[in-house]
């Protein structure tokens, strides 16, 4: 599946800056750019699900520990 990405002009710009540090094409960076995020959120939500399960779990013990 293909998809058009519309920058702004600044956020090319820096596209163009950051692929050329890295000897790689624009296209590549962007991708890498957004395997990254997608790594990033999933890592926080799989974070914020465990500490939701240990908040509920050891509710009690977490309320005492409070006192």
């Amino acid at each position: 599946m293909a998809m058009t990405l519309r920058l702004t002009d600044e956020e090319q710009d820096a596209l163009k800056a950051c692929a050329a540090d890295y000897g790689i094409s624009m296209q590549d960076a962007a991708r890498q750019a957004i395997r990254e995020y997608i790594i990033r959120v999933d890592h926080r939500s799989r974070v914020s699900g465990a500490a939701d399960l240990i908040m509920s779990v050891h509710a009690d013990a977490i309320e005492r520990l409070g006192q």
